[in-house]
């Protein structure tokens, strides 16, 4: 099976930019997209709150970043991921199953993005990007003094409704119960404002336009009754679902309830070496510059993860003999022990490493350690001998019993 030092599942916004961060480090990389690159902005006519581009086309943005990742040498490949899997016992053991045939990855990096709902009525697709959108920050001030129309009645929809008003002559938010799933305050806040109208127990069976968006078609639920509203702008906020369909048969990565990915700071996910970054990512705020920022993180932090992972291989499966203590970094009397084993060691010209096996599950279950803090002995990359130490001086007899090394 191919291997790759690090592959990345998606090509938006992060993934390009984990692509240019990975590679300007030396990593080899491989990303895995679908189409055209450039993710949900693709379908944002304008683009004018990302650094350094006054304005530009979604298309021609995304474009921008995937011509800086060719520049620095980024490998594309139009597939989809199908599958994961993981295993914590060998290198290249992130699997990822493909269209085309499988890849192992030292490191994965998941940028899969996120999809918006679709509120389903007719003239909706053939309108976005074209007065149809799904990001108010994103698009709401291209409808400086005019009328527009919010479909939803969750948080989201009504948060975005009074966004807008700062910005539209009118918002119509239009909801098809009673009453609002939002929470309470910010309903009230919402209809304090006298640009926002609603449309309670209502749908949009249509938008039209030319063009663009010139009105839409709203529908009572209960009178069938049908009326035309006049709006320049549709912005859609039934719900976000994160891209994770090909983590469906996985366990290991741990996700809130609607599947958004959790990470740490590092972007790292619940199983070592694997990444996540940008709109798949459980965060406060899905934007471009928010997706890079991701994306450069997870890529600087897999480096970091990749090259810890090089050294300790060399430095315990190459050598003919070597002594490592393996620890938890998480517990403060196995980082004590470890710190007056390495005083120890250079003032007696001894060779130890200490390994966090917190931090290193794989080495750790290959290598089948179990009591923590522990001694390891290798010879020519084989475990020849491990035991339990609870003190330096279960350290220093340890080695003592074969000799050190210096």
């Amino acid at each position: 099976m191919e291997n790759r030092q690090i592959v990345i599942i998606g090509a938006g916004p992060a993934g390009l930019t984990a692509a240019i961060y990975a590679r300007r480090a030396g990593m080899d990389v491989l990303l895995l997209e679908r189409g055209v690159s450039g993710g949900q902005i693709n379908s944002t006519a304008e683009v004018e709150n990302y650094p350094g581009f006054k304005v530009s086309s979604g298309l021609g943005l995304g474009q921008a970043f995937r011509e800086h990742a060719e520049r620095f040498g980024a490998e594309f490949r139009d597939c989809s991921a199908e599958s994961v899997s993981f295993s914590v016992f060998e290198q290249g053991d992130k699997i990822i199953r493909t269209d085309r045939g499988g890849i192992s990855a030292d490191a994965l990096i998941i940028c899969s993005g996120s999809t918006f709902k679709r509120a389903g009525c007719k003239g909706e697709m053939e309108l976005a990007g074209h007065g149809v959108s799904y990001c108010a920050v994103c698009d709401g001030v291209f409808y400086e003094g005019a009328p527009v129309a919010v479909i939803g009645g969750g948080n989201a929809a009504v948060e975005e409704a009074e966004y807008l008003a700062k910005f539209a002559s009118k918002v119509y938010l239009i909801h098809r119960g009673e009453e609002f799933r939002a929470q309470r305050v910010l309903v009230e806040r919402a209809l304090c404002n006298p640009r926002i109208e609603p449309v309670m127990g209502c749908v949009v069976d249509e938008i039209e336009g030319k063009d663009m968006v010139e009105r839409v078609v709203v529908r009572g639920l209960r009178s069938g009754e049908t009326r035309t509203v006049s709006v320049e702008g549709v912005f859609v906020f039934v719900g976000t679902a994160p891209n994770v369909d090909f983590l469906k048969d996985s366990e290991d990565i741990r996700m809130d309830g609607p599947g958004w990915i959790v990470t740490d700071g590092k972007m790292e996910t619940s199983v070592e070496g694997v990444f996540a970054a940008g709109d798949v990512r459980d965060k406060f705020l899905r934007q471009v510059v928010t997706a890079a920022g991701d994306g450069a993180t997870a890529a600087m932090a897999a480096y970091e993860y990749l090259s810890n992972q090089y050294y300790l291989k060399d430095r315990l499966f190459v050598p003919e003999r070597a002594y490592a203590l393996f620890i938890s970094g998480i517990d403060e009397s196995h980082l004590a022990l470890a710190g007056e084993t390495e005083d120890w060691r250079r003032g007696a010209g001894v060779s130890v490493l200490t390994v966090d096996a917190h931090r290193n599950l794989r080495i750790k279950g290959k290598l089948g350690i179990g009591e923590l803090p522990a001694m390891v002995e290798m010879s020519c990359g084989k475990k020849a001998r491990e035991t339990a130490v609870s003190s330096l001086d279960d350290v220093k007899n340890f080695i003592g019993a074969r000799g050190p090394l210096h």
